[in-house]
């Protein structure tokens, strides 16, 4: 009942402005602002995760590599995000060993 009524608020005003947002969407001007403040969020993402995630977690070239590694297997090679975090803890543990 709780889950209910927590998410209830949020699909009741999607409802409700969905008609008015397909009447505004096909105008160019509406168009623009959504995709500048879709800008604006990816800017703000990129923020969260060079300040708390980025200064915190990469304090060496070793996990500057570890991390570049993986960015590459995931883009490059497309693994699987489970063979990546293996690999990410795996060269982690024999970082600190060595």
């Amino acid at each position: 009942m709780a889950l209910l009524f927590m998410f209830l608020p949020g699909l009741l005003l999607v409802a409700a402005v969905l008609p008015l947002w397909q009447m505004i969407a096909i105008k160019p001007l509406a168009l623009n602002a959504v995709a500048g403040v879709n800008a604006a969020v990816v800017g703000m993402l990129a923020a969260a995760l060079y300040d708390p995630v980025f200064t915190a977690g990469i304090t060496s070239i070793t996990d500057c590599v570890i991390a570049g590694v993986a960015f590459a297997g995931l883009k490059l090679l497309r693994l699987s995000l489970l063979y990546i975090v293996i690999w990410c803890v795996l060269a982690s543990v024999l970082a600190l060993v060595v």
